[in-house]
């Protein structure tokens, strides 16, 4: 073993506490990030290129999420496909879903064990090609060896890019690349740039796929989403606005060095400070200025800091969840008196840190690759007021009396998850409200008066 495997190996072991194995992961697989971003193109059918588990797992946890029934296909792998190569599974499964889905494109993602074996599926998919009764398919590699659910989101948009959009003349647009947010995120995010009066492809756009209406009759392929055809124009965009505090570069950089389309990066605009930067860019790309009632958002949510600061200052917050959710939620309790002083994710960026620092929060422990009982373990060591995080940080919550409010992915104990919004002054809005209201709550709960009036 290398010396740089050697100290890699040393810093994994760190982040779980010296134990050699992940109890309760902080992170999910690539190819369900992958799966994410496909549910994100109109008439698009995922297909995991892997073994069966896979396809199940993923299903199942993001069907836990948004509460929303979800096809995901596999190639189903079996002993002889790990031995002699799955070239004959992606063949049937590509066949299969032509004549049962008819969708207008394939998603194919990878598990570890494709890449293990050596899969040349980017060939295999060309050989398809040439068979015009199947459908347009459109490949990412996510080896959970090389990432979690983070970085297979980001690779796929990346990947669907470069395979998708095309160069030419400038169009009168711009290219929103919004990241693993919700649907509710996403449909306000439409709405603000709608104000706006700018042509945009927002993607992935699973706004509707995944937070759908009720209908009479189940539609295996859900409406919604971004037309192949949209995404053919993104190389002629104006600019790209991708959201997202440690990519480096991001799926935006294909559009850059591919087109031209010049790059902004900026963080999720959540908390004050964050959105204005977001909304004055969008504002600025339009040529308009922020429509009135944006302002009038803005100038709610300031009066709301008025009103809950004492409830707030100096509260100690630990953060768990998707590295660029984390750097947001730093900056947003930074601003509001909370002190963050844990900020923990499963991911590996190796730029968490740094990115804490520039919103304001670089006095926070920073835990990268954690699995939730090391993380509960610096909870409990730290205690900290309040939790922000997921479902899966409720067992701590529990257990240390501390209160939890969930934000991001997943949320499995609850319903509503999709409808969570975190983004723009009415997202912060609604999150400030919900922090300071759970802590009033709990300690309404912990007292023995149990008093009723503030």
């Amino acid at each position: 073993m290398t010396e740089c495997e050697l100290k890699a190996q040393s810093s994994k072991l760190k982040a779980r506490g010296g134990r050699p194995a992940a109890t309760n992961t902080c992170r999910v697989c690539a190819p369900l990030g992958a799966v994410l971003a496909f549910r994100g193109i109109r008439g698009c059918v995922p297909l995991v290129h892997g073994s069966q588990g896979c396809a199940t797992y993923i299903r199942r946890y993001l069907i836990s999420h948004f509460r929303e029934p979800m096809d995901v296909a596999s190639t189903s792998f079996t002993e002889s496909s790990t031995v002699f190569g799955g070239r004959s599974n992606l063949n049937e499964a590509m066949a299969n879903i032509a004549s049962q889905y008819r969708p207008e494109v394939v998603g194919v993602c990878t598990t570890c064990l494709a890449e293990t074996i050596g899969e040349d599926t980017q060939g295999m998919l060309r050989d398809l090609a040439r068979d015009a009764s199947l459908p347009r398919a459109l490949f990412v590699a996510t080896p959970s060896f090389k990432g979690c659910q983070h970085r297979g989101f980001h690779d796929a948009v990346g990947a669907i890019l470069a395979q998708t959009a095309a160069g030419g003349e400038r169009l009168r647009q711009i290219n929103l690349l919004a990241g693993p947010v919700s649907p509710a995120d996403l449909r306000h995010l439409r709405e603000v740039v709608d104000q706006l009066g700018i042509p945009t492809i927002l993607f992935p756009d699973y706004s509707e796929t995944l937070d759908g209406p009720s209908l009479a009759q189940y539609a295996p392929i859900p409406a919604g989403g971004v037309g192949l055809d949209q995404l053919a124009l993104a190389g002629r965009s104006a600019c790209t606005i991708q959201l997202g505090a440690v990519l480096e570069p991001g799926p935006g950089q294909v559009l850059a060095e591919r087109h031209g389309v010049p790059l902004h990066q900026l963080g999720l605009p959540i908390g004050v400070a964050a959105t204005d930067l977001v909304f004055n860019a969008l504002a600025e790309a339009a040529g308009a200025p922020l429509p009135e009632r944006l302002l009038a958002e803005r100038g709610r949510l300031v009066d709301a800091y008025v009103d809950g600061h004492k409830y707030l200052a100096g509260k100690r917050v630990a953060l768990v969840g998707d590295p660029d959710l984390v750097v947001a939620l730093a900056g947003f309790c930074a601003e509001i008196g909370l002190m963050p002083i844990l900020a923990a994710s499963g991911a590996i960026t190796g730029r968490l840190a740094e990115a804490l620092a520039a919103v304001g929060a670089g006095g926070a422990e920073v835990l990268e690759d954690g699995d939730h009982q090391h993380i509960g373990e610096r909870i409990e060591h730290l205690r900290p007021d309040l939790i922000l995080g997921p479902s899966k940080s409720y067992t701590t919550s529990r257990n240390l009396s501390i209160p939890l409010v969930r934000v991001g992915f997943p949320v499995h104990d609850r319903i509503g998850a999709g409808r969570i919004l975190h983004l723009g002054y009415r997202g912060t809005q609604r999150l400030f409200d919900e922090i300071v209201n759970t802590l009033l709550e709990h300690n309404q709960d912990e007292s023995e008066t149990g008093y009723a009036y503030l």
